[in-house]
């Protein structure tokens, strides 16, 4: 195995030397990477930050020391040569003039990127916008981007050059949420019958399934309606989530002495923010032993029926997660190490049909991937996608009220919290990380922060962690986002388990987990403590 590596790496380095003697690839890569972060990616690893791409002699001498690949910022800079990692948000945004939105559409299957691909585009196009440029990532993923020139100079008194990464993020969210259904659709046709394609990749059916809320598109719980009956009185009553046990319940009639024996048990699916319900007028949901629903649930004028599709974020989604600053991503015409293949760029007609052998780096046809956009084109998906998330944040903002009772959580007494009490998965991240370490690290500090602990505790626990990862860090890095963390007068919760960008796509899940987010486990574990 060791050998044939060994020749494979031999057959890309001297691909490389070949391939970027191509005047037209090194003129593609220059034109793009002007005044952007460009940084070489050896076998080895990445090259030092920062670097930049200015003459064809650059690439050369890249290539003569074994680069591979060539990866740029999303972000547009008066001299990319003077970003630090020591530098504040102020900072960078005097130093940041511009930036393009790029949307990483990428799955472990071609097929579902291309769906996704496709359903972005004719989103964009649905809102005006003309002028984007779309490329194969060089293995199993897309890249679409949209000039920074398309959005506003200045929005409610924000300038487009320091709105990075708030707009672009809340661009991606607000398109990933609109074409979810069907991207789930879509994902149905291409798998087909749910059990035999969770057999097929050893998942449970729920693992690769959904069901969306009709009323606000979020994923709604599932549970069950249990009917009891006693066969004595004849009488029923019904009970919401109600756990079978060889205990049985006696009859609720003084005079009866019968026991309840279960008649039904049928699904529903509740969505925790609109509260809406499936099926809620077939159930019974009041009187005496009845299922108790909320209030908003009974009176909801929604009566849509959910049901279960497929997830078409377990197959492949865009990465969220990505859009942050000073990230980097393959460039066009640059080639991709482990498959060999270039990351040409392609219209929109060409993504339903295209296969990888068309990205064959002798054979590529060159292309601007960056296309010169109008001015404002895109200002109607930016206002859109601003007032979604502002009205997203509102609505979860409500329901985090309702669930503490009124309490904030940041009120609840979290002292005390001990190592022992810490979840499996946030333990599991404790010993370090060799991928995604920024998104381990902003697991670690809401986690950390929503426990309670002191500043110089946090300080100390981050370095010691940052200390296992390989690599680690970069020290100033780690300082600004320890920084940014204490600053924020309200804490920040850890991200849910099911989010897939992070405790999954970490390695960190060994199984679906029974709670929604880490800081129940623990929340658990102190009443656990003070009650015993």
């Amino acid at each position: 195995m060791e050998n044939e590596a060994s020749e494979k790496e031999k057959r890309i380095r001297a691909l490389t030397k070949l391939y970027y003697s191509n005047p037209r690839v090194k003129e593609a890569i220059l034109k793009f990477a002007k005044s952007r972060e460009v940084v070489p990616r050896y076998f080895e690893g990445f090259g030092k930050r920062p670097d930049m791409l200015q003459y064809p002699s650059d690439i050369d001498v890249l290539v003569k020391k074994g680069a591979t690949s060539f990866h740029a910022s999303e972000e547009i800079w008066e001299d990319p040569l003077r970003i630090s990692s020591e530098m504040n948000v102020r900072e960078m945004n005097e130093l940041r003039k511009n930036w393009d939105l790029l949307i990483d559409l990428d799955s472990k299957y071609l097929d579902v990127s291309k769906v996704l691909c496709i359903l972005i585009i004719e989103k964009l196009e649905e809102y005006g916008i003309r002028n984007y440029g779309i490329k194969f990532s060089g293995s199993k993923g897309f890249h679409i981007i949209v000039s920074g020139r398309a959005f506003p100079e200045e929005f409610e008194n924000v300038k487009r050059s320091d709105a990075f990464p708030e707009w672009p993020r809340a661009i991606c969210e607000f398109l990933t949420h609109s074409t979810r259904r069907e991207f789930n659709k879509r994902i149905g046709q291409i798998f087909g019958n749910m059990e035999d394609t969770a057999e097929k990749f050893g998942k449970k059916k729920e693992d690769i399934t959904e069901t969306l809320c009709p009323n606000c598109g979020r994923s709604a719980k599932r549970g069950s309606l249990i009917t009891l009956k006693c066969p004595v009185c004849g009488i029923e009553i019904q009970r919401k989530d109600m756990k079978l046990t060889k205990r049985r319940l006696k009859c609720i009639q003084d005079d009866c002495a019968g026991v309840f024996e279960v008649a039904k048990e049928e699904n529903y699916f509740e969505c925790g923010y609109c509260k809406n319900v499936s099926s809620i007028d077939k159930m019974k949901t009041s009187g005496l032993g009845t299922a108790v629903f909320s209030r908003e649930a009974r009176s909801s004028r929604q009566r849509d029926e959910m049901k279960e599709e497929f997830s078409g974020n377990v197959f492949g989604a865009s990465d969220l997660v990505l859009v942050a600053s000073r990230h980097l991503f393959r460039m066009p015409y640059s080639l991709h190490e482990k498959t060999a293949l270039a990351s040409v760029v392609l219209t929109k007609n060409e993504i339903e049909n295209f296969e990888p052998k068309k990205a064959d780096p002798m054979k590529i046809e060159i292309r601007d991937f960056l296309r010169e956009a109008e001015e404002g084109e895109a200002a109607k998906l930016l206002v859109e996608a601003l007032r979604w998330k502002q009205s997203r944040k509102s609505e979860e903002e409500v329901v985090e009220e309702k669930k503490y009772s009124g309490r904030k959580f940041e009120e609840i007494e979290m002292s005390g919290v001990e190592d022992r009490m810490f979840p499996k998965p946030i333990k599991k991240l404790l010993n370090g990380l060799e991928e995604g370490r920024k998104r381990g690290l902003f697991i670690l500090l809401t986690f950390l922060r929503s426990c309670g602990f002191p500043p110089e505790e946090i300080v100390l626990r981050v370095k010691e962690w940052n200390e296992k990862n390989t690599p680690p860090l970069k020290e100033g890095y780690v300082r600004s986002q320890v920084d940014w963390h204490l600053r924020q007068r309200k804490k920040i919760l850890p991200p849910n388990y099911d989010n897939e960008s992070f405790y999954k796509d970490l390695g960190l899940l060994d199984g679906k987990e029974k709670v929604k987010n880490p800081m129940v486990e623990v929340r658990r574990e102190i009443r656990r403590q003070r009650e015993g």
